[in-house]
């Protein structure tokens, strides 16, 4: 599995395994349990997930998929904005290791920006470090102005930008993704494939007729061509996640961007971030 550099230096995998829906329907919990598990032992190690998913059934579902594997795990989970104040933070925190059936979390995002203060944020973030509940932290949703502003407050700890990003949301690439990496903070693309979404044929059809491969593993690939975007795909089911896992390892051409590029076009301006 090829690996994303965090700013202290820690190595990650670029493709992880997104939970958004999971843990929903009482009828798919196995199912979605033993694709996690599978992921996790085919070098997908890192798992997203966040307080708001399934209003905490999801975070459920991660720790009963992790038991016996938590150590082999890098587990990211979220905030909500009207939770991110400096002692509900902690609160939070708290809430989810239970659910998640852990004792830290190895990165805590910010969901996205709400009315409580970066500062406030920060330091409830840096109090969890402390108390050793989380080890990095970082945020979701920021475009580059509040990128910028979070910077200034106090918080050049952040690890990591989570963001939505695929071939058919490529506003980020104007200025945003420049920034992240001018700062050396990887960004985590989340909705890789736009939810299952982007077209089959067409580009993405084209170029995975000449690689042999489904197209959303050619639109995995694309994202994960830089080395500092992790993408964080959701897949319930096994066959979906060894398909994932695959693309991971799929090297595109210049022919390959450039018929990508030729149906979804670079920008050429400034675009506000998108958000699903």
């Amino acid at each position: 599995m090829k690996t994303v550099t965090l700013p202290g230096g820690e190595k990650v995998p670029a493709l992880g395994q997104g939970t958004w829906f999971m843990g929903e329907q009482a009828a798919r919990r196995a199912e979605e349990i033993a694709a996690l598990r599978l992921g996790v032992e085919l070098g997908a190690t890192l798992v997203d997930t966040a307080e708001m998913y399934g209003d905490g059934r999801t975070e459920s579902l991660v720790g009963a998929a992790l038991d016996g594997l938590r150590d082999q795990v890098f587990l990211v989970s979220k905030v909500y904005p009207h939770n991110a104040s400096r002692r509900g933070v902690e609160e939070a925190c708290e809430r989810s290791l239970k659910r998640l059936s852990t004792d830290r979390l190895d990165l805590y995002l910010l969901h996205w920006r709400g009315s409580h203060p970066f500062e406030d944020t920060i330091g409830g973030m840096e109090a969890l470090q402390k108390a050793g509940k989380i080890r990095h932290w970082g945020v979701s949703n920021l475009d580059t102005d509040d990128m910028e502003e979070l910077l200034e407050e106090g918080g050049r700890a952040c690890a990591v930008n989570q963001i939505l990003y695929n071939p058919s949301r490529r506003g980020p690439e104007f200025d945003l993704l420049p920034y992240l990496r001018q700062q050396g903070i990887p960004a985590m693309a989340y909705s890789p494939i736009e939810q299952a979404r982007l077209p089959r044929g067409g580009a993405l059809g084209s170029v995975a007729a000449r690689h042999g491969v489904d197209p959303y593993q050619i639109a995995l690939a694309w994202v994960m061509r830089t080395p500092d975007v992790i993408a964080i795909p959701k897949a319930a089911r096994a066959e979906h996640v060894r398909a994932n896992v695959a693309a991971a390892d799929l090297v595109l051409t210049p022919e390959d961007f450039a018929a990508i590029d030729a149906e979804f076009r670079p920008p050429t301006r400034k675009r506000a971030l998108e958000m699903l």
